[in-house]
């Protein structure tokens, strides 16, 4: 027998592996890597997405942006359930969910009919696929066969399935991230909690980077590798017709989801709070008294509803917290437009591939975001800074944030000449009108005097040359391309790839000094704040992140960009994606709306620093009057004696 009561109070059951915190901690960080992997994932592919199924940058913006409607309906009400749930399996049906998600997104590629380019529906005769025909050989029945299968009801779902997979995704994410840090709270030792947090928060920042490293390995495959003989794709990486396997990567993603939910079916409702000697609590509560005391101070559902307005608006009107929320949505309308649509401008800028594209934000942008974090708040513990200090500090950080991405604006490309799209190039399509080329040919070739062609047809070529594997090495006898008059199977590019490494280096260093705002702004909003509205406070500033950054912001620049568009694709007599753009204003638009959202954070920063200051001023007016009176009134009784 022991006399230990603690010894009494620990079942048998908490020897188990899902009695410890640090378990938790452990399935937890690998869940939400799944989980937030999914979401860079679908940033990363939603270019391609855009192509293969013919959208415009608005409605792929929509798309990427969808997942935040669930998310931000049900958010409100995690702040009121709490502890009222057992927490574990809700974070693991949240998990199953966004795995169900996941998968639906993927299988979409098995419902869509094979992709289809130019060559393939074009001509009759493969050997003079694109070419320029004298008399008019040009087939439809291939053609309407293939806009029959474009229009069945199964292809015709396929971008609402893939909202459908976002909304639910949103919905899945609801419970992870907010259930499992309280959950950590509660049962993490004091000196072991922060620990444990962190490396929560080193995970909301590693997922999206090895989402975004993912599409760029699985982009590398062919989009119908599954349903195209290896012999048979003949396109590259490099093709502007090249569509990769984008659907693979939520397949992977599901798994990953799938085995990651399944440890949260196991652990308790409530489990022993992590033992540490350094903790001192001379008379614990039992957890009777605990359970009595919660009960009587939470709210009913409706109770809660009614409050939530009130304590929104008085949070609300507090200038500080206004002020900063203002400027960390102003940065996250930036962050959530570059991170789906900048590897897509790299691509169009630099003339590079998808997956290289993806690459360089995955493994730069990413990375230099995280560890400006990290610094960030390494400064902020180095020099213990006030509220003032922090405002100071993330106004400077946005004021070197904006000149690091002024130069930005001017590294870029011209607009490569295009025949029948650029100015003065419209005459050169003559030579071709006896072609019988169709309006919907996109198979790019570059002529040999420099001039691009949107196909071989189009460049009045009418003879090809291949190589012992069938593949095209260039056409030849081509009536609109001058000198040589043969053309190359590839487009010209903007013919500035040298300008590639200065401005990914620019935009490495302009993440890394924006994310150096990020601590010390978390900081201002939880210290400006009563401690009894905190968890309001930080509810209320994500959704406002939600509702004014994460879910116009892609579909605004989505819309941007497509103003740039200078040709329009077509298939079936429909309007599909870009397939040139004017690049001057793709760049001076895309990175000029950056330096506004950015231009607006420093100004709400400005504005707190004014604020502090007149709020300083007041505090030491009132100070030196009531000294005044404590004076005054010492001189008064001093007479009086």
């Amino acid at each position: 027998m022991t006399s230990d009561p603690r010894s009494l109070r620990v079942p048998a059951r908490s020897r188990s592996l899902f009695n410890s915190i640090k378990f938790f901690v452990f399935c937890h960080s690998l869940l939400q890597l799944a989980q937030l992997l999914v979401s860079g994932y679908m940033k990363s592919s939603i270019s391609t997405i855009e192509r293969r199924y013919g959208l415009s940058s608005q409605k792929s913006g929509l798309l990427a942006s969808f997942n935040e409607v669930g998310n931000t309906i049900l958010i409100i009400f995690v702040s009121f359930f709490g502890s009222r749930v057992h927490r574990p399996r809700y974070i693991g049906a949240g998990a199953l969910l966004a795995c169900l998600a996941s998968l639906l997104m993927g299988v979409t590629h098995f419902m869509s009919e094979p992709y289809h380019y130019t060559k393939s529906i074009i001509a009759s005769n493969e050997k003079s696929a694109n070419l320029c025909q004298s008399e008019s050989s040009v087939t439809t029945s291939s053609y309407n066969q293939t806009c029959l299968k474009q229009e069945t009801p199964a292809q015709q779902g396929i971008y609402p399935m893939l909202l459908l997979g976002q909304l639910l995704l949103g919905v899945g994410a609801v419970p992870i991230q907010p259930f499992g840090i309280s959950y950590i709270d509660d049962y993490a030792s004091k000196r072991n909690s922060p620990l444990y947090l962190g490396i929560l928060l080193a995970m909301t920042s590693i997922g999206p980077a090895f989402g975004f490293i993912t599409g760029a390995l699985m982009l590398r495959f062919y989009v119908d590798f599954d349903k195209v003989p290896k012999e048979e794709i003949e396109l590259d990486t490099k093709d502007l017709r090249w569509v990769g396997a984008w659907w693979l990567g939520f397949l992977v993603a599901s798994c990953l989801l799938f085995l990651t939910a399944l440890p949260y079916l196991f652990f308790p409702r409530n489990m022993l709070k992590e033992e540490d000697p350094e903790d001192i609590d001379p008379e614990p509560e039992s957890k009777e008294q605990q359970q009595q005391t919660d009960t009587r101070q939470e709210p009913t559902l409706i109770q809660f509803l009614k409050s939530f307005p009130k304590i929104a608006l008085r949070t609300l009107r507090n200038p500080i917290y206004l002020l900063v929320v203002l400027a960390l949505v102003n940065l996250s309308a930036l962050l959530s437009g570059l991170a789906t649509f900048m590897a897509k401008f790299i691509e169009k800028q630099f003339s590079q591939s998808a997956s290289f594209s993806t690459m360089m934000i995955g493994g730069v942008g990413i990375p230099m975001a995280v560890l400006g974090t990290v610094l960030g708040g390494a400064l902020m513990r180095r020099f213990n800074l006030s509220v003032n200090g922090a405002s100071k500090l993330c106004t400077i950080a946005i004021l070197l944030c904006i000149l690091t991405a002024l130069p930005m604006l001017f590294l870029g490309c011209r607009t490569q000449n295009i025949a029948g799209v650029s100015n003065n190039s419209y005459d050169l399509l003559q030579c071709s009108s006896n072609c019988h080329c169709s309006e919907e040919a996109f198979n790019p070739v570059c002529g040999s005097d420099g001039m691009e062609f949107r196909s071989p047809c189009h460049a009045g070529c009418q003879s090809v040359e291949t190589d012992n594997f069938s593949k095209v090495v260039k056409y030849t006898e081509c009536r609109c391309v001058g000198g040589l008059s043969f053309a190359l199977p590839r487009s010209c590019g903007s013919g500035c790839e040298h300008l590639l490494l200065p401005f990914v280096v620019l935009l490495g260093l302009t993440a890394f000094i924006a994310a150096f705002s990020q601590t010390p702004s978390c900081m201002m909003i939880l210290r400006e704040v009563p401690p009894e509205d905190k968890s309001f406070a930080v509810g209320v500033q994500y959704m406002l992140f939600r509702v004014l950054a994460f879910m116009p912001g892609p579909v605004l620049y989505g819309s941007v960009i497509d103003t740039t568009c200078i040709l329009w694709g077509k298939k079936c007599g429909k309007q599909t994606s870009c397939q040139y753009y004017n690049l001057e204003r793709f760049r001076s638009r895309f990175l000029g709306l950056q330096v506004v959202f950015v231009c607006g954070g420093l100004l709400c920063y400005l504005l707190t620093i004014v604020v502090l200051r007149k709020r300083d001023r007041y505090q030491e007016s009132d100070y030196q009057m009531v000294n005044q009176k404590i004076s005054e009134n010492g001189k008064e009784k001093e007479l009086i004696t």
